[in-house]
């Protein structure tokens, strides 16, 4: 099961930034990040009215927690994401880009958790960044001139809002029903997004049916797949091995704009998939079998098992 929610996640994470790259031409970021968020919100709001169970017991700091979570992992780290896209970096290299957030939270789960990454780990973990390294200098070398160089800093500030949010979410107390905790993230991300795009003066939508097409693929794959099964997965298995999942992030999204928008993937390309592949590897055989206290306390209970994410 563990291993099917992994493949299910890698595919549904990086089909984020595939919708980007469709939307990207047709709208502005804001715009097409409000039009993803404002029906969503108003579905899932809907939904809370017959699944009154998943809010039992959620207390107002633990909503505001929540809040907090979803202004960093969902709409800091998405703008960032779709700025990035919008300003010429392909979607590959914005995905390698936030790749690095393994290290970086594998650095600092120990502190912060105290979920202590092993020898073995942190081996995989500078693997897994050589392996990005690799795939994200031969895309930037193959983009030439064409953009800009602090675009590629653009990525990184969202993987670090990404990072903040789920060190945040794992010195929660007490677990949050994934749906509960789903709806409270993207009715924060409609209206911050949407007092954006109102600010901007971009809220009104393109009549471009791939603009469309774009919004109900970001809502679907993205957002009740990746986004929902990146918090099941780090309350069932801890920050470190969802973390080393984000390494495949960067070569399954390279394949796949190859093929669909005819994105670079050479050589170098190549050896980075295989890198990154290596580095989950010896990552998950480092993996220590003792469960850290923290993650018992925000593992979710049977019942809020049952309620699916998506």
């Amino acid at each position: 099961m563990n291993a099917l929610l992994s493949v299910a996640f890698v595919l549904c994470w990086s089909s984020g930034f595939i919708g980007a790259k469709l939307g990207a031409g047709t709208a502005d970021a804001t715009t097409l990040l409000m039009w993803r968020f404002v029906p969503l919100a108003a579905v899932l709001i809907a939904v809370a009215a017959f699944s009154r169970h998943a809010w039992r017991g959620l207390t107002r700091r633990e909503a505001g927690r929540q809040i907090a979570v979803g202004a960093l992992s969902q709409s800091g780290y998405l703008l960032s994401v779709y700025y990035a896209i919008q300003l010429g970096v392909s979607s590959g290299t914005t995905a390698l880009i936030d790749g690095v957030q393994p290290l970086v939270a594998g650095a600092l789960a120990g502190p912060l958790l105290r979920q202590y990454v092993s020898r073995r780990q942190w081996l995989g973990l500078w693997l897994g960044l050589a392996g990005v390294a690799t795939v994200t200098t031969a895309d930037a070398a193959a983009a030439g001139a064409e953009v800009a160089w602090w675009a590629y800093l653009v990525p990184f500030l969202g993987m670090l809002s990404l990072v903040a949010a789920t060190f945040l979410e794992g010195r929660s107390p007490a677990p949050v029903a994934p749906r509960a905790a789903l709806t409270i993230h993207c009715v924060t991300s409609a209206v911050l997004f949407t007092a954006l795009a109102f600010g901007a003066g971009a809220a009104a939508p393109p009549a471009d049916t791939s603009f469309w097409l774009a919004t109900a693929w970001l809502v679907v794959l993205p957002t009740f797949g990746g986004y929902g099964l990146y918090w099941l997965i780090m309350r069932r298995s801890g920050v470190t091995e969802v973390n080393t999942l984000m390494f495949l992030m960067a070569p399954v999204t390279a394949v796949w704009g190859a093929l669909m928008f005819g994105e670079h993937f050479g050589p170098q390309t190549a050896v980075g998939l295989a890198v990154g592949l290596a580095a989950v590897v010896v990552v998950r055989r480092g993996a220590k079998p003792a469960p850290a206290p923290v993650l018992e306390r925000s593992r979710p209970s049977p019942d809020e098992e049952r309620v699916p994410s998506r």
